[in-house]
C-alpha cells in the first residue's frame, strides 16, 4: 500500500469515528454537557463537520464534564497566562516577515516593460 493509499484510508477511518461520535454526542451527549442545548435541535446538524473533525477533544471534553472534575473557574487561566508571551513572539516575529518580503522581492528592472492595451474594434 503506498503512502497516499495509507493517507487517505487513515482519513477514512477518522470521518467514519467522527460520525459516530457525533451521532452519540448530539443525540446523547450534548443535553449534559450544554444545559442551554436541551431541546435545541435545529442547530445540532451545524455542529457535525467540527466534531468529525476534533473528535478527540470532543470525547475527552465530554469524559471531563460527565465525571466532575471540569473546574470552570480555572478553564482560561493557561490562555491567559500565555497572551504575554504571545505578544512578545508576535512582536519580533510580525517585522522579521515583512523585512524578508522586502528583501525577497523581485527587482522591477528585469522585467518587460508594461505595454499599453487597447480595447478591440
Amino acid at each position: 500500500m503506498s503512502f497516499a493509499a495509507t493517507l487517505v484510508l487513515m482519513a477514512e477511518i477518522w470521518v467514519w469515528i467522527g460520525l459516530a461520535i457525533s451521532a452519540l454526542f448530539l443525540t446523547i451527549g450534548i443535553g449534559r454537557v450544554d444545559e442551554d442545548a436541551r431541546g435545541a435541535y435545529v442547530f445540532r446538524p451545524l455542529l457535525v463537520p467540527g466534531i468529525i473533525l476534533i473528535w478527540p477533544l470532543v470525547l475527552w471534553r465530554w469524559w471531563i464534564i460527565e465525571t466532575g472534575r471540569d473546574d470552570w473557574a480555572k478553564r482560561h487561566q493557561p490562555p491567559r497566562a500565555f497572551h504575554a508571551q504571545a505578544w512578545m513572539v508576535l512582536a519580533v516575529v510580525i517585522p522579521l516577515i515583512f523585512l524578508a518580503a522586502l528583501a525577497a522581492r523581485q527587482s522591477t528592472e528585469l522585467l518587460t516593460p508594461p505595454v499599453l492595451l487597447e480595447a478591440p474594434q
